[in-house]
């Protein structure tokens, strides 16, 4: 699967989509075994993944995004929210432009606050995804043990995601840098860093390549319902 798009302004003209797909991740710490670009990598293997199996306009991602709360490990580069914001809604705006109405914001990484303030304003076309209730179907689906608000950054999930889609970007170690910090009511004050000494939140021990598998699947066949609903 291809992260970036490559097809032709031909083929987008034949594919007659009313509904674009943004990736949007992020450049930010995923401990010592995940690469920087993960959430931007997960977020371009769901839209990928939807893109094959639904009428879509599929964009490159937005790599860079609202990672400050990671500032304490090497390599994190964060852009400020309102730029984040302007980014979208001019890349919404340019979609109209060319006749595409609506806009999917395919979010890798939860950081993004602001993009949920941009879908709200937007009043109509627009819809961010996965939401909350996406992710808890798509891991109760999958079977996966570590709950939602425990996975937090680097663990089950995403390790799961790039072990079935991408195995090469995982390096060997991931299995022994479990960590739990369910209590993290000043994240946004203190930073990651006053949590997790790896950058880690969660248990990428419990990770397999097929729960990456059957999470994807079922975000895939969850995005059904906000196509019908754009689309309409």
């Amino acid at each position: 699967m291809d992260l970036l798009p490559l097809g032709t302004t031909v083929d987008t003209q034949r594919r007659h989509a009313n509904v674009a797909l943004l990736p949007v991740g992020s450049f930010e710490q995923h401990g010592p075994f995940l690469p920087l670009a993960t959430d931007t990598v997960i977020a371009c293997t769901i839209a990928g993944a939807i893109a094959e199996k639904h009428p879509v306009e599929l964009l490159p991602p937005v790599t860079i995004s609202c990672s400050q709360e990671h500032a304490a490990w090497p390599g994190t580069v964060s852009i400020s929210a309102r730029t984040l914001y302007s980014v979208v809604r001019d890349i919404a705006d340019s979609l109209r432009r060319s006749g595409v109405r609506n806009l999917v914001l395919v979010n890798g990484h939860g950081g993004n606050y602001v993009l949920a303030n941009v879908v709200q304003e937007a009043g109509g076309g627009m819809a961010l995804f996965p939401g909350l209730p996406d992710w808890e179907s798509a891991r109760a689906a999958a079977g996966l043990e570590t709950s939602l608000d425990s996975d937090m950054h680097g663990g089950e999930l995403e390790t799961s995601i790039l072990l079935h889609a991408h195995p090469q970007l995982v390096r060997p170690g991931y299995d022994t840098v479990d960590t739990v910090a369910d209590d993290r009511r000043h994240l946004l004050t203190l930073g990651l860093a006053a949590y997790t000494a790896s950058g880690i939140v969660g248990r990428p021990s419990l990770a397999s390549a097929r729960k990456g598998k059957e999470v994807l699947a079922a975000l895939v066949a969850g995005f059904g319902e906000y196509l019908a609903i754009l689309d309409s």
